[in-house]
C-alpha cells in the first residue's frame, strides 16, 4: 500500500475557551476606560488627548476600548527577525517557537569554579558566543549586568558585544531614548545602513511599564523610538500576581493585558504597523519569600492561556519565558522546573521565549543551564512535533520483510538505518548508555557533562567575524566619539 502524506497533528496545550478569552479582554479593556492608567511621558499623554482619551488629574488617562481595538487591527500579525547576515531565521507567526536566553542578571556561576560571583563583560560575550553555537537557541541576549563598563553605557556595552560574539538575532535592553539610539546606530552599522535594516530587522526592543497602570518618561521614549524606527518591539509589564497585581490569575492577566494595551495604542499611533510583540509577564510573588517566582507553573499558565487569546482573539506573535529556575544551582529542581517551561510554552505555540539559563529566579546566570537547555528544547520539539503518518513511517514493507524471515531482525533491516535518525530523539548531553560503560567514561552527572560541553563551545566555536570597519565604528559609539 502506498499512503501520501497526512497532514501531522501537532499537540497542543489549551487553557482558556472562547467565553474565558473575551471574559478577560473586556476586564482589560474596563480597566482602561474606568480605572485609566499613569501616562508620565508628555508627548504620549498629547497623542493619546488627541486620540479621544480623557486626562484628568494632569497624568491619569482614561482610554476608550475602541483605541485598543483599532490598535490591535493595525498592528502586524506576523513578523521576522533575520540574522545579522540577512537571513530569515525567526518568522513570529502562528505556532512558530524560538528559544533564547534573557538580560540583567547581577551574578553568574564561574565556568570554571563552579562559584557565583559578579558579571563581567566577558560574561556576556560567552553567552553570546555559546548561543551562537547552540543549534536550539533562535537569539542572544545580555545575560548580565557587567559591573565593568560605565553604568552609563551598560547596555550599550553589552549589546556591541553580544554583537562582536554571534550572527543571530538579538533582543536588548535599554535604558533611556539616549542609549537606544546607540545601540540603533550599531545596528546599522552591522546590517549595512538604515535601509537595510528596516527591510531585515535583526533586533527586538525589551521595554517593561511599572505594575499596576504606570508609565514612565524613559519607558515611552524607548517605545515611541522603537516604532518611530520600525524595531520590533516587546512590551510586558510586572503584573505579577500579588505584587504589581491581584493575586489571582485572572485579575493579574486582566491588568499585564491592560498595560500591554497602552503600549500597543501608543505604538500604533506614533507609526502605524510597525512591529509589536505583545504578552505581559504573569508569574507570582511568592508569598513565602517574597520573590517573583521564575519555577513556578502559574507562569506556564497563564502564558499558555495567553496564546488561547492570540489564537482566539488578538493574532498577534507573543512574548513568553522558559528554560529557568528559583535553583541557586543547576540541581534536580533546575532540571524539572527548567523542563516544565520549555515544554509548556512549546505546546502552548507560544512565539518567542527568553530567560533561557536562569538560576535564583533570574538573578544568576548560568551557562552549563542554558546548554542542558539546548537539548531540553531539542527533546521538546521532537515531542510537539507530533507523529507522521505515510508509507514509510507505517513501515508495512519492512513489517512484512522481517515477519517473514526467521531470525530477521528490524535492527538490521535497511528500514532501520533509512529512518531512525528521523525516527528517534537522539540525544547528546542525556546519558543512556549501560552503567558499567557509563562508569568507564567517568561517571559524569547533567552538570559535568554540560560543563565540558559549554567549554567546548567556547574554545572550538568560530563566529563568522564582522568586518573591520563594522568593529572599529562600534566602538566609537561606545566611546562617544
Amino acid at each position: 500500500m502506498r499512503l501520501t502524506e497526512i497532514p501531522t497533528f501537532q499537540p497542543r496545550l489549551k487553557v482558556f475557551n472562547r467565553d474565558q478569552v473575551l471574559a478577560v479582554h473586556g476586564a482589560a479593556l474596563e480597566i482602561l476606560e474606568k480605572t485609566g492608567f499613569k501616562m508620565e511621558h508628555p508627548g504620549a499623554l498629547q497623542m493619546l488627548a488627541d486620540a479621544g482619551c480623557t486626562v484628568v488629574n494632569d497624568d491619569w488617562v482614561k482610554m476608550p476600548g475602541y483605541l485598543a481595538e483599532q490598535a490591535l487591527q493595525t498592528a502586524p500579525k506576523a513578523f521576522a527577525l533575520y540574522d545579522q547576515q540577512g537571513n530569515k531565521t525567526m518568522p513570529l507567526v502562528n505556532g512558530n517557537s524560538f528559544y533564547g536566553p534573557g538580560s540583567d542578571t547581577t551574578f553568574t556561576i564561574d565556568l570554571e569554579t563552579g562559584q557565583r560571583r559578579r558579571t563581567v563583560l566577558q560574561d556576556t560575550a560567552n553567552f553570546a558566543k555559546l548561543v551562537d553555537g547552540l543549534e536550539n537557541m533562535s537569539f542572544a541576549m545580555s545575560m548580565s549586568n557587567p559591573e565593568d563598563v560605565p553604568i552609563e553605557n551598560i547596555y550599550v556595552y553589552a549589546f556591541a558585544e553580544i554583537v562582536k560574539n554571534t550572527n543571530k538575532p538579538i533582543v536588548f535592553i535599554a535604558d533611556s531614548g539616549k542609549d537606544i539610539a546607540k545601540i540603533y546606530e550599531i545596528a546599522c552599522f552591522v546590517a549595512g545602513g538604515e535601509e537595510e535594516f528596516q527591510q531585515k530587522p535583526f533586533i527586538l526592543n525589551y521595554s517593561e511599564a511599572i505594575s499596576p497602570l504606570r508609565f514612565p518618561e524613559n519607558v515611552l521614549d524607548r517605545l515611541i523610538f522603537c516604532a518611530q524606527k520600525r524595531i520590533p518591539l516587546c512590551f510586558p509589564s510586572g503584573s505579577n500576581a500579588g505584587g504589581g497585581a491581584p493575586v489571582t490569575l485572572a485579575g493579574a492577566m486582566a491588568l499585564g493585558i491592560a498595560e500591554n494595551l497602552v503600549g500597543l495604542v501608543v505604538h500604533q499611533l506614533t507609526n502605524k504597523g510597525a512591529p509589536f510583540l505583545f504578552g505581559p509577564n504573569v508569574s507570582i510573588l511568592d508569598m513565602k519569600s517574597t520573590v517573583v517566582s521564575y519555577g513556578c507553573p502559574e507562569w506556564s499558565l497563564t502564558q499558555a492561556a495567553l496564546a488561547d487569546m492570540r489564537d482566539e482573539l488578538y493574532g498577534l506573535p507573543i512574548w513568553a519565558f522558559a528554560g529557568a529556575s528559583d535553583a541557586k544551582i543547576m540541581d534536580a529542581q533546575a532540571g524539572a522546573e527548567s523542563m516544565f517551561s520549555i515544554i509548556t510554552s512549546m505546546l502552548s505555540r507560544c512565539n518567542l521565549i527568553h530567560d533561557s539559563g536562569y538560576l535564583e529566579y533570574g538573578g544568576i546566570s548560568s551557562l552549563e543551564m542554558l546548554t542542558m537547555n539546548n537539548e531540553l528544547v531539542a527533546m521538546s520539539r521532537s515531542f510537539t512535533n507530533g507523529i507522521p503518518i505515510n508509507s514509510e513511517t507505517l513501515a508495512l514493507e519492512a513489517i512484512e520483510r522481517v515477519a517473514s524471515v526467521p531470525g530477521s531482525m528490524f535492527l538490521t533491516d535497511d528500514h532501520t538505518f533509512e529512518n531512525f535518525m528521523q525516527a528517534q530523539f537522539l540525544p547528546k548531553l542525556l546519558d543512556r548508555t549501560r552503567y558499567d560503560g557509563w562508569a568507564e567514561s567517568g561517571s559524569t552527572d547533567l552538570y559535568k557533562r554540560c560543563n565540558m560541553e559549554t567549554k567546548r563551545i567556547l574554545a572550538e566555536h568560530q563566529v563568522d567575524p564582522k568586518l573591520d570597519d563594522v568593529l572599529m565604528a562600534i566602538d566609537k559609539v561606545c566611546k562617544g566619539r
